[in-house]
């Protein structure tokens, strides 16, 4: 089996190539550096060539609204076109939780139009969302601080550590396609101040976290449940305290 890892030299993508490699005989790694530029569509015939499944972990290279429309719905068009010319019998995607929830979000509402995109292809796929990866946390709970403090969000949050996630890429690509969207997430839900209160404490970072019912997510108001799955969900096994501390052993 030949698998194309889209985005392979990324945080998911690197992790997910090496697992993939150890499971099937042939593993591409895509990306600009490798030569192949789903974008412009340089070099995707022939990374796609023979290939059973591409795998689409590719993450936008900007966060400006139009950019981000632009990149992921140009992207995909040209990675489906190559696809069904190589016959490519699943594509994966990776997308995020809550991507038909938050019309305020560019970055979702790229995604959305990029799910819909593959939804109305023809091309057999499953369609991965994910909740926030704890490699965020701190990016997070840098965006809401302001003088030592951190004033964070109150909504329901739920992160998941990557090398779960990559985990469970490896399992869909040895399945038939779903033809539909499958939910993954970490083990622990609770409200965002409490979970990145956690991980901070965890790491001995000593700021004030507040909890804050009117902060958003990176400018975008938040529903108690704009960010956690609400149906049939596969959990990681990766809890909040169990990550910081093998993040910072590493």
């Amino acid at each position: 089996m030949k698998i194309v890892v889209v985005g392979g030299t990324g945080l998911i993508g690197s992790k997910l190539a090496s697992l993939l490699s150890a499971r099937f005989l042939e593993v591409v790694v895509a990306s600009p550096s490798t030569g192949v530029n789903s974008r412009t569509g340089e070099g995707l015939d022939a990374a796609l060539q023979g290939a059973n499944v591409v795998v689409d972990v590719t993450n936008a290279p900007s966060f400006d609204p139009g950019e981000v429309l632009d990149f992921f719905k140009t992207s995909t068009r040209n990675l489906l076109a190559a696809e069904k010319k190589a016959g490519v019998q699943h594509h994966v995607l990776l997308s995020i939780v809550g991507t038909d929830g938050l019309p305020g979000n560019g970055y979702f509402l790229a995604k959305a139009a990029q799910e819909a995109l593959i939804e109305g292809s023809g091309v057999p796929y499953t369609i991965v969302r994910a909740t926030q990866f704890m490699e965020f946390m701190a990016t997070i709970a840098d965006a809401g601080t302001t003088d030592g403090e951190a004033r964070l969000s109150t909504a329901n949050f739920q992160p998941i550590a990557a090398d779960d996630l990559a985990g469970f890429l490896v399992d869909t690509v040895g399945k038939a396609p779903a033809n539909g969207i499958v939910d993954v997430a970490g083990p622990e839900k609770g409200r965002m101040c409490d979970i990145i209160g956690r991980y901070l404490r965890s790491v001995g970072d000593s700021r004030k976290v507040t909890p804050d019912s009117s902060a958003g997510y990176f400018g975008c108001a938040l529903e108690e449940n704009s960010l956690v799955p609400v149906g049939q969900t596969r959990l990681g096994s990766t809890g909040i305290e169990q990550w910081a501390n093998s993040a910072t052993a590493a």
